[in-house]
C-alpha cells in the first residue's frame, strides 16, 4: 500500500521540480536593445522565462527569481540568421572528380550519381527527386554548431548540397539535444540547382536540366489535376499512377510552398524568373551575386533573394609575376559589395546568407562592406534577423525583440561590423550559450620579444588528438598547430588522408580556424575547420562539399 502511494508522490515531486527547472527566467539589464521590429532602447531591459522573451523595455524591473545579467557596454540583437547552409546534416560520399555545374550559396555542383540511391517509388533518377527532406536527415548534437554560435548565429535554413533538385529546406535553431528541439519550420521550400546529372544519366547538359524541370513541373500540374478528377468521380476513369516525386511538387505548383533557385550569374537569374513566371511559382534565388542587375524584374515580380556574403576575391598570388586578372573579374569584385544597396533601393527583399564561405566571420565583414559600398546599417541588421524571418515564413515566431517570441538574442560588444566584435552570450530557446572574451593587448602595446602584438589569449601551438564524427566511419586524425600572434600554421594528419598543410589559420582568444585540402576517396577535397580550445580539450567542427561533422579531442603531453 505505501509503495502506491510512494509512486504519485515521487511523480509530483519530480513533475514540480521540472516545471520550476521550465520556469527559470532571466533577465538582460542595462543593455542597449535593437528590436529591429520597433526603436532602438538605449537601456534597457529583456526578461526571458519558458524559452520565451517575456517582456522588453526601458522601465521594465527584473522579476525576483530572475538571474540577472548586467549588459553594460553591450547590444541585445535579435539572433541572426544564416538563410542557407547544411549544419546538421551528416557528412555525404565523397564525389568523383567531374560533372557538375554552377549553383548559388553553399550547394555543390556534384553529380547526383555520387549521392545514395534511395528507394522510391518515384520514375525519376537520384537527383531528380524533390520529395527528399532535409529533417529526416539531420543529426541532433549541439556541438556541431559551436562555432556558428559563437559567431553570433541562433538560427539558419538547411538543405541538403546534391543534385538538381537538392530537396525540401528545415529552419533549425542552432541548439537542442534532438532533432525534434531543433526544427522550427520544416519543409520550408523546395531547393533547385542549375547543375547536371553527369556520367549518371540524363540531364547531362545545363538545356538537359532546363528541359527536365519544365517537363517535371508541366506533369506535376497534369497529374494533381488528374488525381484531383479521379477523386471526385473514378467511375469510367484510368487510375492515375502514383509517382511520389510528382506528387512532392504539387504544393509547388499550387504555389503553396517555395522553390529556391540557387543562381549567381545574370542569365541563371533570369532562366529562374522565367519559371517562376511560367509556372505561377512562389519563387526566391539564392546566391544572387548580380541579382542587382535585374532588380527590377525580381521587384515585378515579387521574388525575394538569399543574398550571398561569399564575395568574389582574388585566386591568384598576389605577386608581380602572377598574370594580370582579366577586368570583368575585376569589376564584378567592386560591384558585388553594391548588391545589396541596390536591391534595397529597388524594394527587392532580400535576407543575408554565407554562400559556403570557408571563414564564417566573413558573413559580417562582408556584410560591413555592403554597407560601406551604400546599404544602410538598418538594413543590413535586417537583413540578418527580421528580414530573414519574414522570407522563412517564421517572423511571427523570431527575428526581433518583442515580448511572446522565442527568445533567440546575440549579445554583442563592439561595433557588429568591426574586427573587434565578440559575442559573449548567445540565447537560444532561452538556453545560455557563454563564451569567454579573448584576451587583447593594449592599444598601442607590443608583446615580449620587442617586435610584434602578443596574441590574442593564450597559445594554441602543440599537438592534439582528435576523433572527427564521420557518420559510420569516426576519423582520427592529429592537428599540430604553431601560432603566431592571430596567425595558425601546422599540418593535419590522419592515416587515412595522409599530411595537410594548414591554409589562412586565424586564432581569437581560444577559437580557431583554418582551411585545407585533404585526400579522400581518391579526390581532392576542401576542407574548413573551426573550433575552440579550453584546457587540455579541443572541439569544433569540420565542414565540406561533403558534410559537416562534428569533432573533439585532447591536447598531447
Amino acid at each position: 500500500m505505501r509503495s502506491k502511494l510512494f509512486l504519485p508522490l515521487v511523480a509530483a515531486i519530480c513533475s514540480f521540480f521540472a516545471i520550476s527547472a521550465n520556469a527559470q527566467s532571466y533577465a538582460i539589464t542595462n543593455a542597449r536593445i535593437v528590436t529591429v521590429s520597433g526603436a532602438t532602447i538605449e537601456k534597457g531591459t529583456v526578461v526571458i522565462r519558458n524559452g520565451l522573451i517575456d517582456a522588453v523595455g526601458a522601465n521594465i524591473t527584473a522579476p525576483a527569481d530572475a538571474q540577472v545579467f548586467d549588459a553594460t557596454g553591450l547590444t541585445v540583437y535579435p539572433g541572426f540568421f544564416d538563410t542557407l547552409t547544411n549544419l546538421g546534416l551528416g557528412a555525404a560520399p565523397a564525389a568523383p572528380a567531374g560533372g557538375g555545374g554552377r549553383g548559388g550559396g553553399p550547394v555543390a555542383a556534384a553529380p547526383a550519381s555520387a549521392a545514395p540511391q534511395p528507394t522510391s517509388n518515384s520514375n525519376y533518377p537520384a537527383g531528380l527527386r524533390p520529395e527528399e527532406v532535409t529533417s529526416d536527415d539531420l543529426r541532433a548534437g549541439e556541438a556541431q554548431f559551436e562555432a556558428n554560435r559563437n559567431a553570433g548565429f541562433t538560427t539558419v535554413l538547411s538543405v541538403g548540397r546534391t543534385g538538381i533538385f537538392n530537396g525540401q529546406s528545415a529552419v533549425i535553431n542552432l541548439a537542442g539535444e534532438n532533432v525534434s528541439d531543433m526544427v522550427i519550420k520544416s519543409p520550408f521550400a523546395e531547393h533547385i540547382s542549375f547543375v547536371t546529372l553527369g556520367s549518371g544519366g540524363y540531364p547531362q547538359s545545363l538545356l538537359g536540366t532546363f528541359a527536365a524541370l519544365r517537363q517535371m513541373l508541366y506533369d506535376a500540374q497534369r497529374l494533381q489535376e488528374w488525381e484531383k478528377a479521379y477523386a471526385a468521380n473514378p467511375k469510367g476513369m484510368k487510375r492515375p499512377e502514383a509517382d511520389k516525386s510528382l506528387e512532392a511538387l504539387f504544393p509547388i505548383v499550387s504555389g503553396k510552398m517555395p522553390v529556391v533557385f540557387n543562381a549567381n550569374t545574370e542569365r541563371e537569374i533570369i532562366r529562374a524568373i522565367d519559371l517562376i513566371k511560367e509556372f505561377r511559382l512562389n519563387g526566391i534565388i539564392a546566391g544572387g551575386q548580380e541579382a542587382w542587375k535585374v532588380a527590377d524584374r525580381l521587384k515585378a515580380n515579387n521574388v525575394a533573394v538569399l543574398l550571398s556574403l561569399n564575395f568574389p576575391k582574388r585566386t591568384t598570388a598576389s605577386s608581380p609575376d602572377a598574370d594580370p586578372e582579366p577586368l570583368e573579374t575585376l569589376r564584378t569584385r567592386a560591384e558585388t559589395p553594391k548588391g545589396a544597396g541596390k536591391l534595397a533601393a529597388a524594394g527587392v527583399k532580400f535576407a543575408f546568407e554565407s554562400g559556403g564561405a570557408t571563414a564564417i566571420g566573413d558573413f559580417f565583414t562582408n556584410a560591413g562592406k555592403a554597407v560601406e559600398a551604400g546599404l544602410s546599417k538598418d538594413a543590413a541588421v535586417r537583413a540578418m534577423t527580421l528580414g530573414a524571418a519574414e522570407i522563412l515564413g517564421v517572423d511571427n515566431r523570431l527575428g526581433s525583440i518583442e515580448a511572446g517570441k522565442i527568445a533567440n538574442l546575440a549579445l554583442v560588444k563592439g561595433d557588429l561590423f568591426g574586427r573587434d566584435k565578440f559575442v559573449p552570450q548567445i540565447i537560444i530557446d532561452g538556453k545560455v550559450f557563454e563564451q569567454k572574451e579573448p584576451v587583447r593587448p593594449p592599444a598601442g602595446g607590443r608583446g615580449q620579444g620587442g617586435g610584434g602584438q602578443t596574441p590574442a589569449g593564450p597559445s594554441l601551438s602543440g599537438s592534439y588528438t582528435i576523433n572527427i564524427d564521420v557518420p559510420g566511419s569516426p576519423l582520427s586524425s592529429t592537428l599540430n598547430f604553431t601560432q603566431s600572434g592571430s596567425g595558425l600554421t601546422g599540418t593535419m594528419v590522419s592515416s587515412a588522408t595522409g599530411s595537410a598543410a594548414i591554409r589562412d589559420g586565424k586564432v581569437t582568444g581560444n577559437s580557431f580556424s583554418f582551411t585545407t585540402t585533404v585526400v579522400f576517396g581518391g579526390a581532392n577535397l576542401d576542407i574548413t575547420v573551426s573550433g575552440s580550445v579550453s584546457g587540455n580539450t579541443i572541439t569544433g567542427t569540420v565542414d565540406s562539399a561533403a558534410g559537416a561533422v562534428p569533432f573533439s579531442g585532447t591536447k598531447n603531453p
